[in-house]
């Protein structure tokens, strides 16, 4: 059996950055990873994390457990998003517009993980600042949560949804 054996989970997980940082001791240099996770089930819930280990399958697992604790719920409108917008985190910035159904992902590599762990299928996305995959993930998420629906708005402001519409 192998050391690392792990049963599957009812979530996409995606490994978005794997870093190998080192440190000089006395002794020499000691060697650590730190991965980028991130989890979703394909249905409007995602969440990142960031694990850090001495072994990478350690740094993985560690990652996973974090994604899972700070999962959000995306709001969707059919297979794309409600609106644009622009999430910020850090020095990253993403801009999210919907798009066309048939359009597909149009992401760079760690946008495209979350969106399509979100299970988000026509999009378009720019990263305007950072490129940092720390940031952008997290720049990402940050837009998807404050996606607000027609329906949503309307009840805040109480009114019809014809009139937020127009």
């Amino acid at each position: 059996m192998p050391r690392f054996e792990r049963e599957q989970s009812e979530y996409m997980e995606k490994l978005v950055f794997l870093n190998r940082v080192s440190k000089t001791v006395k002794g020499g240099r000691v060697a650590k990873f730190s991965a980028l996770m991130v989890v979703g089930d394909g249905k409007g819930k995602v969440g990142y994390g960031l694990g850090k280990a001495a072994e990478v399958p350690e740094a993985i697992r560690k990652g996973l457990e974090a994604a899972k604790k700070n999962m959000i719920t995306v709001t969707l409108d059919g297979t794309t998003i409600p609106h644009e917008t622009i999430g910020e985190f850090g020095a990253g910035r993403v801009l999210m517009k919907p798009a066309a159904p048939g359009t597909g992902v149009i992401a760079g590599g760690a946008v495209r993980a979350v969106v399509e762990a979100a299970g988000i299928k026509d999009i378009r996305t720019k990263c305007l600042r950072s490129n940092n995959p720390n940031n952008v993930v997290g720049a990402a998420i940050e837009g998807l949560k404050s996606m607000r629906s027609a329906e949503q708005v309307a009840k805040i402001r109480g009114k019809s949804v014809d009139e937020i519409i127009g």
